[in-house]
């Protein structure tokens, strides 16, 4: 019952705790006058229930606080014309180690309470909370560490604010918070701080202890990790205390300090001589102004014995008070060495992501729309303002530095390409960035899309392994109608000095022809396919090729258009497009070298055995033998010789095996019908197989891309694997792409996409520098800045100057004139965010 009826009585947990402990299982029963007067004051409270509220949607809330040493409590209101008027009661025991808890720290859980058992209100109502006590300065310090700063990071995601707490109108409210009521409130603005400093070989330190007219304790262990004289940290004690004053918003101090050179020179009884305690002293003078009332006092060191053993870092027993807490900070640098300090018209620009929760936080500032300000009093939860600097409360590190948009290009470049970067990718550049100690709201975006545009990463990115296109089956309408031709070699040199090999292979029977070559030129390319593919098979309608010399040469071009032969390149560095003709010659290779002893020498005279047995081999995509395709018999193997076949051992007559021969020609049309279909069902299958592994890559006309790197031996492990960039001048349809440089040269032979990879750049010159070549010292000088730009991080060059171009900033307009263009070079200035094309602008100099 007295839980179901605890949002109707004011503390309930608080009275009912002689019950509580009365009805625990280890404890003896036993009626106490605690628990009859704990039963008495419950009949009273739920006699004369008070009469709860509902709040109105987007109503104000107002919450108080009462802490006791077993329980803490909490209750909610609403002001009304009527006054003060209660929402709901919370409140609970204390248990276990939190009954340990600090006091302060049991003011801040009954927050954390109020804000668990009633997270409804607290997320569709602006809540103010009501207390007299520094809870807010201490969850926003940025040193808080343990429960502390994770309660004010669980607080973080409610639209609460504190104030001082106001005349109690309702006499539920005065009666709520008479037993937290210990003192006046210019009592607790009265502080009482104990400071004390040390100096050894071992380091220096500080120790701090506030206290206030409510008991309000506070106990600092700041270490200083400079070297300092004993003055220096008797003096950084000081400072501290005061700033830490400052903080809780004390108004009335009282210093204690066990140095008395430092006392006297404060209160101006000693003159101070050295410069360096000159400074502090004025320091000291200067915050002391802050306050309305000041004393500083000498006290013998045996009355400053904890600030001793805390400036020490040692340990002793703890002075016994109510409301106590411990920090322990580091100073890394004096406190009088003067920051180096930038003129600001504005300290965040108010265009930047930081501006409203800045304002907020810095002179409580929220925009008109109401929506939009209660958005932004829940994000400021999670900031906290440090000399004027926005930081964010972090998880893996306390503090993290707030960046203006302006600024996060340099840290991101300098973690990924500068001296200490080794460009690491997207996801590992923004944690880096985070560990770091920075933070923007679009941090892992920023950082893939740097990796993404960074040259050298793109220039040296993995190779692509899935493919980007479908796959593409060539099949020959008739028999040695398409013909692939290739080069193998080298090989040891043999007879007559050969050591290549030059292979020509018909798409439809799969026939190889092949001959022994000492040189590969154009030549003997040309005779071997007049006299081992003319003269035997007749004109065919396509040939394949690669992009060598020997078969880009002009005679050779100009013999085949004079025979109507269509020629094909393959795309560069991409084999596959002359996939017969690379099948080949895998298996003259595989043949011959299974057929060699220890002489490798002698390869040609065991080349015409391997093309003998292959033309006699069943291929596997038409399920017949070339020499059946071609003749429409099968030939005599040497096997049937040895071991003699039914047709070595009972030969026909001529007359006989002469007509047999010609109705095999007759019905060779159908063998080559069911081949062909076996063959193209087979590569359905593949490329079925093949393009289930797609990942598609398609590149735009007039975009940049990177080509397969062909690299240099004199680079070795070093070389890229990509180079470029490259315009995309024209796109085929089989996916291969025709480039161009950035000056619209066009590069020579087609390129396959699998070859391609995008390319992003920050210089926007690249996407529209194109027409007439510029003479060379003007190209270099290009590439120069070109690169220098690219490492600096800049998006565009204001202009770059040639005999024949001039390129401009495209906001300036393609009007700009030669007398113009002094002005813009003149002003020298550009905007490293600037992402607009350029233009180029022609103009004939007089």
């Amino acid at each position: 019952m007295l839980t179901s009826m605890a949002r109707f009585v004011a503390k309930s947990a608080q009275h009912a705790l002689p019950l509580f402990k009365l009805l625990r299982k280890e404890t003896a029963f036993e009626w106490t006058e605690e628990c009859e007067g704990a039963l008495q004051h419950l009949k009273r409270a739920l006699s004369e229930p008070l009469v709860l509220t509902r709040p109105v949607e987007g109503e104000k809330l107002y919450l108080y606080l009462a802490v006791a040493a077993e329980a803490i409590s909490a209750i909610l209101i609403r002001e009304t014309e009527q006054g003060q008027k209660p929402v709901y009661f919370v409140s609970r025991a204390l248990q276990g180690p939190e009954l340990r808890y600090l006091q302060i720290e049991k003011i801040a859980l009954a927050v954390i309470m109020a804000a668990r058992k009633l997270r409804y209100y607290f997320l569709a109502h602006f809540i103010i909370i009501r207390t007299d006590q520094p809870v807010k300065q201490l969850l926003a310090r940025p040193n808080m560490v343990g429960r502390m700063l994770k309660w004010s990071l669980e607080l973080a995601e409610f639209d609460i604010s504190f104030e001082s707490r106001k005349a109690l109108k309702a006499q539920v409210l005065a009666d709520f918070v008479a037993e937290m009521t210990t003192s006046t409130t210019s009592e607790k603005n009265k502080w009482t701080i104990f400071v004390d400093g040390s100096s050894n070989s071992q380091g220096s330190g500080a120790g701090i202890i506030l206290e206030n007219g409510d008991g309000v304790l506070i106990e600092v262990s700041l270490g200083l990790s400079f070297p300092t004289t004993n003055n220096q940290a008797e003096y950084e004690a000081f400072l501290a205390g005061l700033r830490l004053a400052e903080d809780m918003g004390a108004e009335e101090i009282t210093i204690f300090t066990d140095s008395q050179l430092v006392a006297s020179q404060v209160s101006g009884e000693y003159q101070t001589k050295e410069e360096r305690l000159l400074e502090y002293l004025n320091l000291i003078r200067a915050k002391l102004a802050k306050f309305k009332e000041t004393e500083v006092k000498h006290v013998p060191r045996e009355h400053n014995a904890r600030a001793d053993v805390l400036s020490k870092l040692a340990s002793t027993r703890r002075k016994k008070a109510g409301n106590q807490s411990l920090i322990q900070e580091t100073l890394t640098k004096p406190s009088i060495e003067k920051t180096a300090e930038v003129m600001h018209i504005c300290a965040v620009d108010e265009q930047s992501w930081m501006s409203p929760v800045y304002n907020f936080l810095k002179s409580n500032t929220l925009p008109i729309d109401a929506k939009e300000a209660a958005k932004i009093r829940k994000r400021a939860c999670s900031y906290v303002l440090l000399d004027d600097k926005l930081y964010r409360r972090g998880f893996s590190i306390p503090l993290l530095k707030c960046v203006e948009e302006a600024r996060v290009e340099f840290i991101l470049q300098e973690i990924h390409e500068g001296i200490n970067g080794q460009h690491i990718g997207g996801r590992s550049l923004a944690r880096k960035a985070l560990r770091a100690g920075y933070y923007w709201p679009t941090m892992q975006n920023d950082a893939r899309n740097h990796v993404l545009k960074c040259d050298k990463c793109q220039r040296h990115g993995d190779m692509h392994l899935a493919p980007a296109n479908e796959l593409k089956t060539m099949i020959s309408p008739w028999p040695f109608a398409w013909w692939g031709m290739d080069i193998l070699g080298p090989f040891p040199t043999a007879a007559r000095q050969v050591k290549y090999l030059i292979v020509a292979v018909d798409y439809f029977t799969k026939w190889i022809e092949a001959e022994p070559l000492a040189k590969i030129s154009a030549p003997n390319i040309l005779r071997f396919f007049k006299r081992d593919v003319l003269a035997r098979f007749g004109i065919p309608q396509v040939v394949v090729t690669d992009n060598g010399t020997q078969f880009t040469n002009k005679k050779f071009q100009e013999f085949l258009a004079a025979i109507g032969t269509t020629q094909h390149f393959t795309s560069v560095e991409h084999p596959q497009t002359n996939g017969q003709a690379e099948a080949a010659n895998r298996v003259l290779l595989r043949g011959l070298r299974r057929r060699m002893g220890a002489s490798k020498g002698n390869w040609t005279e065991e080349l015409h055995n391997v093309l003998w047995s292959y033309r006699t081999t069943p291929h596997s995509t038409t399920g017949e033998t070339p020499f059946r395709l071609t003749y429409g018999t099968e030939a005599v193997i040497p096997v049937e010789i040895g071991e003699p076949s039914s047709r070595i051992e009972y030969p026909l007559e001529e007359d006989v095996n002469n007509e047999l021969l010609r109705e095999e020609l007759d019905l060779v049309e159908e063998l080559r019908t069911g081949a062909s279909l076996r063959e193209v069902t087979l590569k359905q299958k593949i490329a079925a197989r093949h393009d289930k592994r797609i990942i598609k890559r398609e590149f735009e006309v007039g975009g940049l891309v990177l080509r397969r790197n062909q690299k240099d031996a004199r680079e070795g492990k070093l070389a890229a694997n990509w180079e470029g960039p490259y315009r995309v001048r024209a796109k085929t349809e089989n996916g291969a792409y025709h480039l161009e440089d950035l000056y619209g040269k066009e590069i020579p032979r087609t390129w396959n996409a699998e070859k391609l990879k995008q390319y992003y750049t920050l210089d926007a010159n690249i996407h529209a520098r194109r027409g007439n070549t510029p003479c060379e010292p003007h190209r270099r000088s290009v590439q120069a800045r070109q690169s220098t730009q690219l490492a600096m991080g800049c998006s565009t060059l204001r202009g770059i100057v040639s005999n024949e171009e001039i390129f401009l900033d495209s906001s300036l307009g393609a009007s700009q004139t030669l007398g113009q263009f002094p002005k813009l070079l003149g002003n020298g200035a550009y905007d490293p965010r600037h992402q607009e094309a350029t233009v180029i602008v022609r103009r004939a100099l007089a």
